[in-house]
């Protein structure tokens, strides 16, 4: 599936998304400022979570509850290894039934299992983002 969408769009097409996710861990692809936080914000509120999203860079993962489960947002963008990964107990994350959303995913795709979906942002000249789906 792929989308064009501006920014104001955002909620139309994260309802969207989710109604075509076939696996509740999501790849995001897409370069720096491009958008792939700010969508995952919106994926959260609409998901159910009351909880304030922020980027993880930092801290590597932030958790948002939902009623009866939970979204484990990861940015990769500072991991050197898959070593690294194992460090903090990746693998027990990405093996549970929650939600996991994970940017700059390329470091963890050998411990990831195939089910998973990808979803690639770019901008356009008309200031757009292009969004597609792969399940």
């Amino acid at each position: 599936m792929e989308i064009n969408y501006k920014l104001n769009e955002i909620e139309q097409v994260a309802l969207k998304l989710i109604k075509s996710f076939k696996s509740k861990t999501i790849l995001f692809y897409g370069d720096l400022g491009v958008g792939k936080t700010t969508l995952i914000k919106t994926l959260v509120k609409i998901l159910g979570s009351s909880d304030e999203v922020s980027s993880p860079t930092f801290s590597i993962v932030n958790e948002y509850n939902l009623k009866s489960d939970k979204i484990f947002h990861f940015d990769l963008y500072r991991i050197n290894n898959e070593e690294e990964l194992y460090d903090f107990g990746f693998e027990d994350y990405v093996s549970n039934n929650n939600w996991v959303f994970i940017e700059w995913p390329n470091i963890a795709l050998p411990i990831l299992i195939d089910d998973y979906d990808q979803i690639e942002i770019k901008t356009n000249q008309k200031l757009e983002r292009k969004l597609k789906l792969t399940n």
